[in-house]
């Protein structure tokens, strides 16, 4: 394939949010790795695979959800709703 042809069909890597998601099960595998920012520093990420899109899970969203499990250990779905941008975004999970 010459690189026009394969210009045109690129489609960079995103990583999505998970508040992206109408709803989450509270089994789904997580993984962490670092990887570096386009300024080549180092950053942690949280993320779950859903048919072969990365999530990102803001830390902020495992503190609510282990809360709410060590209040409920049988949840089995919930949602995160999203609010404000950039370094003002809160999320907040919720109980399905």
């Amino acid at each position: 394939m010459k690189i026009n042809d394969f210009a045109k069909l690129y489609e960079p890597q995103k990583c999505h949010n998970i508040a992206e998601l109408e709803k989450v099960r509270t089994d789904i595998e997580v993984e962490e790795e670092v990887r570096k920012n386009q300024e080549g520093e180092e950053y942690n990420l949280i993320y779950t695979v859903i048919e072969n899109e990365e999530y990102r899970i803001p830390t902020s969203v495992l503190i609510q959800l282990k809360t709410i499990l060590e209040a409920k250990p049988d949840l089995e779905f919930f949602k995160v709703a999203r609010t404000g941008k950039g370094m003002l975004t809160k999320y907040q999970v919720i109980q399905l």
